[in-house]
């Protein structure tokens, strides 16, 4: 019995004129935990019984059993009532030497998906705490949908496509090394491309080699695609340390670079509707 079924039940007995399940539903979580763990506002007894909302509690809180509990009182129109903290801590901790990694087990999701959008770091630039943060929370969020009997589905969505990588890519044959590279890809890499937007601001023409450095990427130029193809997995080698310390895996790991030769037919159909 859940504890809302068991303070339901005992305010039953004392208060004949309502349903235990009625009872259940009108129970409320008090904003101060001062009031109590649940209370029971007695408003809907108050035409019933011809009484005043606040002499109901008082004589609700006085006949309940409070055996179970460790406290009842009545407060306003409202009985608050406090749980024995030590009984249910031994009740759920005997559940979960029982029932192990089952405790808690549901099937409300009935195979259902979920799907959790999460992580998405950006290829060849620092794992950041934003990222971190959706990481381990939707990882939680997942094994706890799991648990509900829904199929989770973790998703990180990379940053792995964009000028940034014909910039990139310049950088890399002008200043860099593969070795540096190997070394310590996401501060090597990172160094490179903070370099030169340094020396775009004296230098545009580097943006325009960096314009054409990913547009041979677009175009599929086979030096282009290798060098591209490097970045990200000496990018994910290193984020993939981190995960591994986590205890997070992705079913999916299709970043912004899956969509590239779908763009041709997305904007066919669009044109072909009018959208455009």
């Amino acid at each position: 019995m859940n504890t809302k079924e068991l303070i339901a039940a005992e305010i039953a007995k004392v208060v004949p004129e309502l349903e235990q399940e009625n009872i259940q539903n009108l129970l409320e979580i008090p904003k101060n935990a001062d009031m109590g763990d649940l209370a029971f506002p007695d408003f809907s007894l108050a035409k019933v019984l011809r009484k005043a909302p606040q002499m109901i509690a008082a004589d609700i809180a006085e006949k309940i059993d409070a055996s179970n509990f460790e406290k009842v009182e009545a407060v306003g129109p409202y009985i608050n009532i406090f749980l024995d903290k030590s009984k249910i801590s031994a009740d759920v901790l005997g559940q979960v030497i029982a029932q192990g990694s089952h405790y808690a087990d549901q099937n409300i999701g009935n195979g259902r998906n979920i799907a959790f959008d999460m992580s998405s770091p950006n290829i060849a630039k620092p794992f950041s705490i934003g990222h971190l943060r959706s990481t381990v929370i939707a990882d939680a969020l997942a094994n706890i949908v799991a648990k509900q009997g829904y199929k989770p589905v973790r998703i990180n969505h990379l940053g792995d496509w964009g000028k940034q990588f014909g910039l990139l890519m310049v950088a890399y044959k002008k200043w860099g090394s593969k070795e540096a590279v190997e070394a310590s890809p996401i501060d090597e890499l990172l160094k490179l491309y903070v370099r030169i937007n340094a020396e775009i601001e004296t230098d545009p023409e580097l943006d325009d080699e960096g314009r054409l450095w990913f547009k041979k990427l677009e175009d599929g130029d086979p030096e282009a695609t290798e060098l591209w193809q490097w970045f990200r997995d000496e990018s994910l080698k290193e984020f993939n340390r981190t995960y591994k310390l986590l205890g997070v895996e992705f079913d999916s790991l299709a970043g912004e670079a899956f969509y590239n030769d779908k763009m041709d037919e997305g904007i066919k159909l669009l044109a072909e509707k009018g959208l455009l």
